[in-house]
């Protein structure tokens, strides 16, 4: 009976530290469905933009985000908004954001404004007018935007650069692991705005 006495309560502690770490792991992951539109491709760079959605939602879901695929698409429009197709697809997903993203060459559009960037891949650009072998800039930039549903403000909008390099694919899909990791990092902060 004496053991009994010290047993249980010992189980009960035990169980209670379980249940709390359990809780405390489930507090930590990203909160809120995300509906993901088909990657837009407004630049002249060729792109399996079905292939590059599909690659961003299986991030997302690595990073513990609960993601799923639209099958409408990204405007070509910028700066990035979401349309009346995607706001309809992801009320009947149940969804509570919408991600938009979209492939742009920023030498073909030198005059739009430019959003804070990411860099990935290539030597940082040279600021010398002299240096020969300074890049005449990034190939590529994929800008994207997350939208709480019904809002019209974007809760993350921003770019990832891709400097030119050889493997065209896997910069591809590096970007999308850049981009399912900062929606992941944006999603964790308790003071989105509602």
């Amino acid at each position: 009976m004496r053991l009994l006495r010290v047993v249980l309560p010992s189980a009960a502690v035990i169980v209670g530290l379980a249940s709390a770490a359990a809780a405390k792991d489930k507090s930590s992951l990203p909160q809120g469905k995300v509906c993901v539109a088909v990657i837009a491709n407004a630049s002249t760079t060729s792109a399996f933009e079905e292939q590059m959605t599909q690659r961003l939602v299986k991030s997302l879901k690595q990073d513990k985000v609960d993601a799923i695929a639209m099958d409408s698409r990204t405007t070509t429009e910028y700066p990035l908004h979401f349309s009346k197709d995607n706001g309809e697809e992801s009320q009947q997903k149940g969804c509570d954001y919408i991600l938009l993203t979209q492939l742009r060459d920023p030498r073909e559009h030198p005059f739009e404004p430019h959003l804070p960037e990411i860099s990935i891949g290539g030597p940082v650009p040279s600021t010398d007018a002299s240096d020969q072998t300074a890049e005449a800039g990034p190939n590529l930039q994929v800008a994207f935007a997350l939208f709480r549903s019904g809002r019209f403000e974007p809760v993350v909008d921003t770019s990832v650069l891709d400097r030119s390099g050889t493997n065209v694919a896997t910069r591809f899909w590096h970007a999308m692991d850049m981009e399912a990791n900062r929606i992941r990092s944006e999603l964790k902060k308790k003071h989105l705005p509602e």
